[in-house]
C-alpha cells in the first residue's frame, strides 16, 4: 500500500499539477490511513485491494472518538476516495470502499465580521508618512475593495493592475481567474503604495514582478500579512479573532447589508457554489429589516389602541 501511495502522490504532482501542500495533506492523510490499518491487522499493512468499506468505517469512528473536527474526518474521507478512485483508474483496486461513506454533517459557524465603523478604523491604523504604512494601507484596503483572499491578495503582480477599468485579476481557488473591481479608496491606496515604492523598496521587474512587497523588494507572504494585521488590531482595540479573511466576510456582508443581489457577491468573492455564498445571508438581516420598516404599508401602527 505504501507504493501505491507514493504512485498516488506523484500523480497528483505530476499529472494534477498539485501544489506541493495539497500533496503534503494528501500525504499525511494516507499515512493516518495506513497506520490505522496496519495497528488494526496487527501491524502487517494490507494490500490496497483488501480494504473494506467496514475497515474505513471504523477508521472514521476512530476519528471521531479521538475528538478530530468535523472539517478535518471530511477532508481525510474525500483523500481516501481520491486515493482508491486512482486505485480503480490504475487497476491495483476494483472498487472504491470509501465511496459509500458518508461525510459528517457540517455544523456551520457564521464568518466573523467587522462594522463599517470597525473597518474604518482599521483602515485608517496605517500611518501614511512612511513607505510601510502606504504600503500596509494599500493591503487592507485592496483587501477589503475587491474581497481578495489572502493568497489571491499576495498573488498579485504588477500586471494585474488595471486602474483604467478598476479591476484587478484576481488568481483564485482551482487556478480560476476572475476580474474584481477595486473602489476610489483602494486605487488611491495602490497609487500612493506604488509611488513610494519605487522610490523606496528595491524595485522588482518583470511581468510576474509582485504588487506587494518587503522592504528588500520580496513578494510578501500570507502569514507576513496574517502579523501585520495583528499589529494594527492591537493598536486599534478591535478583536483579536479578526484575520486577513474577516475583511473578505466584511466585504461580502456589507454588501448584501446594502442590497446586493446573492449572485453578483457570489461573483465577485469567486465562489464556484451558490451555497458557499449563502452563508453570508445569515448574518446580512440588519439591511432587510430596514427596508421592511420603510416600505412595508403596516410595518408601523399609528392607530391608537
Amino acid at each position: 500500500m505504501q507504493t501505491a501511495i507514493g504512485r498516488f502522490l506523484k500523480y497528483l504532482h505530476v499529472e494534477r499539477n498539485a501544489s506541493e501542500l495539497t500533496v503534503k495533506s494528501y500525504r499525511e492523510d494516507l499515512a493516518a490511513l495506513l497506520e490505522y490499518l496496519a495497528e488494526s491487522r496487527e501491524g502487517i499493512a494490507p494490500r490496497p485491494s483488501d480494504v473494506t468499506p467496514v475497515e474505513l468505517r471504523g477508521y472514521v469512528a476512530a476519528l471521531h472518538e479521538a475528538g478530530y473536527a468535523k472539517t478535518t474526518i471530511a477532508r481525510r474521507l474525500a483523500s481516501m476516495r481520491s486515493f482508491f478512485r486512482f486505485g480503480q483508474r490504475e487497476g491495483w483496486a476494483d472498487t472504491n470502499p470509501a465511496k459509500p461513506l458518508r461525510n459528517p454533517r457540517k455544523s456551520r459557524t457564521l464568518p466573523h465580521f467587522l462594522s463599517s465603523d470597525e473597518l474604518g478604523r482599521l483602515l485608517q491604523s496605517p500611518p501614511g508618512d512612511s513607505p510601510m504604512g502606504l504600503r500596509d494601507r494599500a493591503i487592507l484596503e485592496t483587501m477589503y475593495s475587491a474581497g481578495l483572499r489572502v493568497s489571491e491578495l499576495v498573488g498579485l503582480n504588477d500586471s494585474d493592475l488595471d486602474f483604467q477599468a478598476g479591476v484587478v485579476r484576481v488568481r483564485g481557488k482551482g487556478k480560476r481567474e476572475r476580474l474584481s473591481p477595486v473602489g476610489s479608496y483602494a486605487t488611491r491606496a495602490l497609487n500612493r503604495w506604488l509611488h513610494v515604492r519605487q522610490l523606496n523598496v528595491r524595485e522588482p521587474s518583470g511581468a510576474a514582478a509582485p504588487v506587494f512587497v518587503n522592504k528588500f523588494g520580496r513578494r510578501l507572504t500570507t502569514r507576513s500579512v496574517a502579523r501585520m494585521l495583528e499589529k494594527y488590531l492591537r493598536q486599534t482595540g478591535l478583536d483579536s479573532r479578526t484575520t486577513p479573511h474577516s475583511l473578505r466576510h466584511s466585504f461580502a456582508t456589507h454588501l448584501l447589508d446594502r442590497g446586493a443581489d446573492i449572485r453578483s457577491v457570489q461573483e465577485l468573492l469567486g465562489h464556484k457554489s451558490l451555497v458557499t455564498t449563502q452563508i453570508y445571508t445569515h448574518v446580512s438581516t440588519a439591511g432587510l429589516r430596514e427596508v421592511y420598516e420603510k416600505a412595508h404599508p403596516r410595518a408601523h401602527s399609528t392607530a391608537q389602541t
